[in-house]
């Protein structure tokens, strides 16, 4: 399983979610949906590419692997 760091790596630069969307291009939609639920936003290469440049990294710093057994969210203690 993989998960898209697009809102970890604009945070740290400073980087609203709208302006994400005007510097690469791709739908204030798709920003969205990739911030809110990044281990199951489907996207494509382009789309990714777009949002790489616009935030001066390369793909790879995009994607983060994780392991299969990983949870999707944190579970809360008892």
């Amino acid at each position: 399983m993989i998960r898209l760091r697009v809102k970890e790596i604009a945070d740290q630069k400073g980087i609203s979610q709208a302006k994400v969307s005007r510097m690469s291009d791709v739908n204030i939609t798709t920003v969205r949906r990739i911030y809110q639920h990044p281990t199951e936003a489907n996207v494509t290469l382009e789309t990714l590419i777009r949002l790489a440049k616009a935030l001066d990294v390369s793909v790879r710093d995009l994607i983060d692997e994780l392991d299969d057994e990983s949870p999707r969210t944190p579970e809360k203690p008892s």
